[in-house]
């Protein structure tokens, strides 16, 4: 069954209010809903009609499209989805479907030969690889990096709409520090991702920073169209976010010199694999090369170093160096503890 743009973009709408759990979804409401996304999106002025929004929720029920959705009508007047986890866009595409991504995705790589979309290579690849599994049993070319159990990524359409829109939201959100989840008010301004993760970059309507909500920690949120919406007014975030490693970094914070001195061994990869776009090669000896960065000092950063393990020594700031090895120093303390219990073992089995 071909599906036109507007009845995919009534259905998306529909799903995106029936798996908001906050607010009951009567007929009327859906009705309204859907006609004002299609007047936001599509200019049309003309609404939607009853019958429409019904055919549509018996049709995303059916299988013709492959929803099979599980919508239920509550206190004989409130739809919601009977599986709270479910939507419609973890459903499996048809065959249909895979016909016009993939015309798509033809389109993308004519414009791919621009160097403006330059950036757009690896989505494409992913686009491609993925409709190429989808109908081919035994086909798969690329093996990109990929977290499937990472949670938070399905609200992604729906938080990017509302920056977009510049609607305040609700979000409820539970902090891996907090021990219990909390409702406040925020106001969305970017959607940014570090190392398959994601964050929504906000400010709290009661303060004035900025915030990083990881997505994976957000158990719930729905749009405030009648709150009031503080923009940013701050830096361009191209230019926030250039001298950092991560999502982590206060308006005060400012890029400090970092030196980092490698092993031969590791230069090489180093050198092919930057670990900021501010990397200059300071110095290269015989058997160690210095880096240098200009980036902000967070946790992000002091994980990046550490990975790296006996290969690396940071000769500057001191006090990333302190840092560096205070934290070094407690890991191997960890093994030392380890190797006195072994030996007391040890000497108790001789004593036997």
């Amino acid at each position: 069954m071909a599906v036109n743009k507007l009845a995919l973009i009534r259905y998306k709408t529909i799903d995106d209010c029936l798996r908001n759990r906050y607010k009951k979804w009567t007929l009327e409401d859906l009705i309204e809903k859907v006609s004002d996304t299609l007047y936001e999106l599509e200019g049309i002025t003309s609404g939607v009609s009853k019958r429409t929004i019904q055919a549509d929720i018996q049709l995303m029920r059916s299988d013709k499209l492959g929803y099979k959705a599980p919508i239920v009508v509550k206190d004989k007047r409130f739809y919601v989805y009977e599986d709270p986890n479910f939507s419609i866009t973890k459903a499996p595409i048809n065959n249909a479907d895979v016909d016009k991504m993939k015309e798509i995705v033809g389109v993308l790589k004519e414009f791919n030969a621009f160097n403006y979309f330059d950036e757009m290579s690896d989505m494409i690849a992913r686009l491609e690889n993925n409709l190429h599994k989808s109908t081919h049993k035994n086909g798969n070319y690329i093996q990109l990096e990929n977290n499937n159990r990472v949670k938070g990524t399905e609200y992604i359409p729906a938080l990017y709409q509302s920056i977009l829109k510049k609607i305040a939201l609700l979000i409820e959100y539970k902090s891996f520090k907090a021990q219990k989840s909390q409702n406040t008010i925020y106001y969305p301004y970017l959607l940014k991702e570090y190392r398959n993760r994601w964050f929504l970059i906000v400010r709290a309507k009661k303060t004035n920073m900025l915030m990083n909500l990881a997505l994976d920690r957000i158990i719930e949120f729905q749009e405030l169209p009648n709150e009031p919406f503080l923009p940013y007014d701050g830096v361009d975030f191209d230019r926030y976010y250039n001298d950092l490693i991560g999502v982590t970094k206060n308006a005060t914070d400012r890029a400090q010199k970092v030196i980092l001195e490698f092993d031969a061994a590791t230069t090489p990869y180093i050198i092919t694999k930057p670990l900021h776009h501010s990397q200059q090669l300071v110095a290269q000896k015989e058997v160690t090369s210095v880096f240098r960065i200009d980036v902000v000092l967070n946790y992000e950063l002091e994980r990046e170093i550490l990975g790296f393990g006996e290969c690396v020594k940071v000769l500057g700031p001191r006090i990333l160096a302190q840092k560096i090895r205070r934290r070094i120093k407690h890991a191997a303390a960890k093994y030392e503890l380890d190797d006195a219990q072994a030996a007391k073992g040890k000497q108790s089995q001789l004593a036997l």
